[in-house]
């Protein structure tokens, strides 16, 4: 017997500003369905998302929800007004015998009922519109971005729930590790069309790139025809006019095509501007502690960053992971303990709240008025890395476009913000990232393009991230912060720190017995490689082949008796690149040889 669709929508078409984002949009939802929605910042997931939940009308097409069967949306900007506190709010449109399900999800999401609407931040409040959707549980969930705001323990409840219900659900989500545990079939928007796929995000990627591929191949043999076809009209056509007008008409046609192909869009072309070097150690903190109200951040904390290190801090929401964050760099005060410094530092900040950016100032302001990308005398260039750039050439890179320039800030989707706050970060240069939640609202490329930009960076990384895979993929230490002032050091990822804790977390059934901090502070060996070690083994002999083939060059040019004398800043310059990158070749292969060894130990 067939199964009655959950929502099915038929033939839509929908406009903004002249551009079409969806047209004859055909998409159906079936019970039961776990659907990634997948796409790339600004193709429309989130109006799609809008239309199913009939928040957006479409300008044409059907929406058929069958009678008895509801939907559900989580608002990313909920509307709270007439309600108190979050939890009236949560609980609004309940029976007084199913209120005990807005307490459940506001323990497992630790969001506070007695809030008051009017001090709750905006993460509070989308914990709380979250909470009311999970409690009303409607046949189906529409879900955006719903692990923002969330840390690493929420975020694990949300997912326990939504692998045992039996509601339907399409998920947005930049969280790799979420999408993969949930997802059995996948929507993608890519340049106003929606496919689908009967398999979870888990297998996305090699779909996007096969499609990819044959829509290259395709387009190789378009070109191939048109110019055969175009070579014939001009050597042949004067004398055969009357009889090839339709062969001629085919070539229009053809070139018709090709013009009504929509490019893909590329990549970001991000790149971080490194400063120069900074001392071997950059931090130093010893006997650190931290108390607010008598409630412990830290006790007795040492910590060593070093040059190139990758270190997560991990940890609920609350724990103290910003504050800890401010005292490694003289920001905050500790009550007790020490923290030194490295020599030559130039930090960069990411901050999660985006407070950098002034929602009422159009992107181009944002850009030309900061006062360390301002170009004296030139209105419409910003500094990137010493060099002047044209501000709309260095916003295209960022993927926006001319329109875009003069619009407001508080005009741009989740995604679109933080490829402006990179923008911003990316144009200076740094020897000290510092990263506070960089991967919300961020889409798959993009997020991928930034791992291999952290990796490649030759300074330090700080990062708070409560992205699983993120910080498998960039981290090489995570400080885990586990309340009552444990803050424990573990080598590698998030997956090296579950693997390396053992017992020292309480279990489920007895989160009330008090457990003993852990007195040693330093990373615990692990047999084998680490996710972020076996990472780095692969990349290894490609960064080598890299530098092994810039030292070719150099040693080319200066094998030229003549530079020296007649350009000696050029033969300065050259010298010291060489020396450089004979620096780091050594430095890759020693540590590809211990790399290797402790593979092979293993």
């Amino acid at each position: 017997m067939a199964r009655i669709p959950l929502l099915q929508m038929s033939g839509i078409s929908l406009t903004f500003g002249g551009d079409p984002v969806f047209s004859e949009l055909e998409l159906v939802v079936q019970p039961g369905d776990r659907v990634a929605l997948v796409g790339r910042n600004g193709s429309g997931k989130s109006t799609l998302m809008k239309v199913m939940a009939g928040l957006v009308e479409p300008d044409q097409g059907n929406i058929v929800v069958p009678p008895g069967k509801s939907v559900g949306y989580m608002e990313q900007d909920p509307g709270m007004e007439g309600f108190a506190t979050l939890g009236d709010y949560a609980s609004s449109g309940l029976e007084p015998g199913e209120l005990y399900k807005v307490e459940r999800a506001g323990e497992g999401l630790k969001f506070d009922p007695a809030r008051l609407v009017e001090t709750a931040s905006g993460g509070e409040r989308r914990r709380a519109a979250l909470a009311k959707l999970m409690a009303e549980a409607p046949d189906l969930m529409l879900l955006d971005e719903p692990t923002n705001h969330l840390d690493i323990e929420a975020i694990a409840w949300l997912e326990r729930e939504l692998g045992s219900t039996r509601a339907a659900y399409v998920l947005i989500s930049h969280d790799r590790a979420f999408l993969r545990a949930l997802t059995r079939a996948t929507l993608w928007i890519d340049r106003g069309a929606v496919r689908r796929q009967e398999q979870g995000f888990d297998a996305f990627e090699a779909w996007r790139d096969k499609i990819w591929e044959e829509e290259d191949q395709q387009r190789h043999k378009l070109n191939r025809l048109i110019k055969s076809e175009a070579k014939w009209a001009v050597e042949g056509i004067s004398a055969r006019r009357k009889r090839n007008q339709g062969r001629v008409r085919a070539l229009q046609a053809l070139r018709a095509d090709k013009a009504a192909q929509i490019k893909r869009q590329g990549s970001a072309a991000m790149t971080l501007e490194a400063g120069p070097k900074s001392g071997r150690k950059v931090i130093e903190a010893k006997g650190l502690a931290k108390a607010f109200d008598s409630i412990p951040i830290v006790r007795n904390f040492d910590l060593l960053v070093q040059r190139g290190d990758r270190v997560a801090f991990v940890g609920p929401n609350g724990v103290g992971k910003t504050t800890l964050l401010k005292m490694l760099l003289g920001q905050e005060t500790p009550d007790e303990g020490a923290v030194t410094l490295g020599t030559n530092l130039e930090v960069a900040v990411f901050d999660q709240t985006r407070a950098q950016l002034d929602p009422e100032m159009t992107l181009w302001d944002s850009l030309t008025g900061d006062p360390e990308m301002r170009v004296s005398g030139k209105a419409d260039q910003v500094m990137v890395g010493g060099q002047p750039k044209h501000v709309v050439g260095y916003l295209k890179e960022f993927l926006f476009d001319e329109r875009q320039a003069r619009a407001a800030v508080k005009s741009l989707s989740g995604g679109e913000k933080a490829r402006l706050l990179l923008a911003k970060l990316m144009a200076k240069t740094s020897n000290l990232l510092v990263l506070d939640e960089p991967t919300n609202d961020l889409d798959v490329e993009t997020l991928d393009l930034l791992q291999e930009l952290l990796d490649d960076y030759d300074g330090t990384v700080l990062l708070v991230s409560h992205d699983r895979d993120f910080l498998d993929r960039v981290a090489t230490t995570t400080i885990a912060m586990e309340g009552n002032g444990r803050a424990t050091v573990y080598a590698g990822g998030w997956s090296d720190y579950i693997a390396q804790r053992g017992d020292l977390l309480p279990k489920k059934d007895e989160k009330s017995k008090p457990s003993k901090p852990k007195v040693k502070q330093e990373a615990q060996p692990k047999a084998g490689l680490s996710f972020s070690e076996k990472h780095r083994l692969e990349k290894l002999p490609a960064e080598m082949e890299r530098l092994e083939a810039e030292i070719g060059k150099l040693e080319e040019l200066m094998s030229d008796p003549e530079l020296f004398t007649r350009e000696p800043v050029k033969f300065q310059k050259a010298t010291e690149a060489l020396v450089e990158r004979q620096e780091k070749l050594a430095a890759a292969e020693e540590e590809w040889l211990m790399l290797e060894e402790k593979a092979e130990g293993a």
